[in-house]
């Protein structure tokens, strides 16, 4: 077999293993990594088409990464520009066509588009050779663009991106379309449940769900480093605790909206009433089987659980399946620590700060190092140490996080 040859059975591999993640954006970062890993580049970025704009959804890149600790990450990027043909990556998304360039620096006269030099001004990098090509799912629909910079050869130099580069990137990507669709449409399932709970509780926006997914993998990719978890079993992980995240409050939906909209601080009872909405959640996923289906059971059921057993924590060993809407839920013994799952620990701490750091119909936002300062002030009792350990240590990623998804009066 030719090395050609062999590369092609790599990239058929590849597709296996990229048909099997659920979560668009853990996608799109999975395929940003394996597209470089496939022709050896350096760097690279990648960017989804929103409201006539490309966002950037990720940028990687090896040479700033070594600089960093074990664990660290490069900061946390969010921008959107216009789509046009002025732009590489804009050129690339209308035309459809596949761009390689060889030295961004002396692109050849005539071209529509040319090559922003500020970020090398602002990181010290030198980007030489690109590859740009649309990422497209079914119906040939364009749903972002993917960039991968600084081809190396054997000896780590920079080179152009050759024929047979170019030829395993389109080919990669058109493989890749298949598990793009899939994750469009799981995305948009949960973009409608989502949408579904916000119209039954209006502190249930879209961007604080966003905002609550984002720190919950942030925290667990921290989590996953500090106790040595293999790489295979973090991917698997994170890809599903992206989207179980997104489900933390679903059971809201069947609370009544007396309650659920009440403005002012609720009665004993009232508040009893609605830890019921962790059992509605649990309901919700009863007979999904799947790890997707069991996370976000367990994330629904148990994001309100106090590690130290608290009574504060609900809803403890009742068994949600026997729970009546409308009614208080039981009185049981709490569950403690590690009986907690891992999830509904990790996304317990995303939700609290979130509440914390924004506007609430019932209170001001707080200031975000008093928010940070309460969810250190909670660890061993609310929220699990070590939990909050890696939220503190990805505090950067979280702040910029918080500051790129705002709520819209905000």
């Amino acid at each position: 077999m030719s090395s050609r040859e062999q590369k092609l059975q790599t990239i058929i591999e590849l597709e296996k293993v990229v048909n099997g993640i659920q979560d668009m954006d853990v996608l799109l970062e999975r395929l940003l990594a394996e597209a470089r890993g496939i022709v050896h580049a350096d760097a690279g970025s990648i960017y989804v088409i929103e409201n006539g704009n490309l966002r950037i959804k990720y940028a990687q890149n090896d040479t700033q990464l070594r600089k960093l600790s074990l664990g660290d990450k490069l900061p946390y990027v969010a921008f959107s520009v216009p789509i046009t043909d002025k732009s590489i990556a804009g050129y690339a998304a209308i035309s459809g066509n596949v761009i390689n360039i060889k030295d961004c620096y002396n692109i050849p006269e005539g071209t529509s588009y040319s090559f922003n030099k500020s970020t090398d001004i602002t990181t010290g990098y030198r980007t030489k050779s690109m590859l740009t090509l649309p990422l497209k799912i079914a119906g040939g629909v364009t749903l972002g663009v993917l960039q991968i910079i600084n081809a190396q050869d054997e000896n780590g130099n920079i080179v152009g991106f050759d024929d047979d580069a170019e030829l395993y990137i389109t080919h990669f990507a058109a493989d890749a379309s298949h598990a793009l669709q899939h994750a469009y449409d799981t995305s948009n399932i949960i973009k409608s449940m989502q949408r579904m709970a916000q119209y039954r509780d209006p502190k249930e926006t879209y961007p604080h769900v966003e905002r609550v997914s984002s720190f919950s993998i942030e925290i667990y990719d921290r989590w996953a480093v500090n106790n040595h978890i293999p790489n295979q079993v973090q991917q698997k992980f994170r890809d599903t605790l992206k989207i179980a995240a997104k489900c933390h409050d679903f059971g809201k939906v069947g609370i009544s909206d007396v309650i659920l909209k009440k403005e002012g601080k609720l009665t004993p009872e009232e508040r009893n009433i609605m830890m019921g909405h962790t059992c509605i959640g649990a309901m919700l996923f009863e007979d999904q089987n799947t790890e997707l289906g069991k996370m976000s059971r367990d994330v629904a059921l148990h994001h309100h659980a106090w590690f130290d057993g608290s009574e504060h924590g609900y809803p403890g060993t009742f068994d949600y399946t026997k729970y009546e809407s409308g009614k208080p839920v039981p009185d049981f013994p709490r569950l403690v620590g590690d009986e907690i799952p891992l999830a509904a620990r990790i996304v317990a701490v995303a939700d609290v700060f979130d509440a914390l750091s924004h506007r609430r119909c019932y209170k001001d936002p707080w200031p975000i190092e008093a928010a940070f300062q309460e969810i250190q002030n909670c660890a061993g009792s609310q929220f699990d140490p070590e939990v909050v350990l890696a939220f503190m240590q990805v505090k950067d990623r979280i702040c910029a996080i918080n500051a790129a998804i705002q709520n819209p009066d905000e």
